[in-house]
């Protein structure tokens, strides 16, 4: 017997279209939303969330994250417990090193929130 059966089928659901063209968001999910919002506001916290996820095996050492900016350690680990605190990645202590990964949950639900829907085409007059 397959197993396939229990496995959701995308597109047929309605995923499909962003959570405000179906109902305007409530209190919660806003203010979660916006919270992630604002940590990718700042250019070195949208790079850091970038190089993270680009990285070869999903996770960074934050040893590797400090070159690709002009600004110091301490500065990248304040933007890395931002977007931590604001739930776009995870961490982990490894010896003297902290490694970084994206969560995956957090940028669906970032995704979900700005897929709409093409709007209907006006006819001209």
């Amino acid at each position: 017997m397959s197993k396939q059966a229990d496995l959701p089928v995308l597109g047929q659901d309605e995923a499909c279209c962003a959570p405000m063209v179906r109902e305007p968001l409530g209190e919660g999910d806003a203010a979660e939303l916006s919270r992630m919002f604002k940590a990718l506001s700042d250019p070195i916290r949208l790079r850091l969330l970038s190089l993270i996820a680009s990285h070869e095996g999903g996770e960074a050492c934050v040893c590797d994250l400090v070159g690709p900016f002009d600004v110091s350690q301490p500065t990248i680990s304040h933007h890395l417990k931002v977007l931590r605190e604001a739930g776009l990645v995870g961490s982990e202590r490894r010896g003297t090193w902290v490694y970084y990964w994206v969560l995956p949950g957090a940028l669906a639900k970032l995704s979900a929130l700005l897929q709409t829907p093409a709007p209907p085409l006006k006819a001209s007059a």
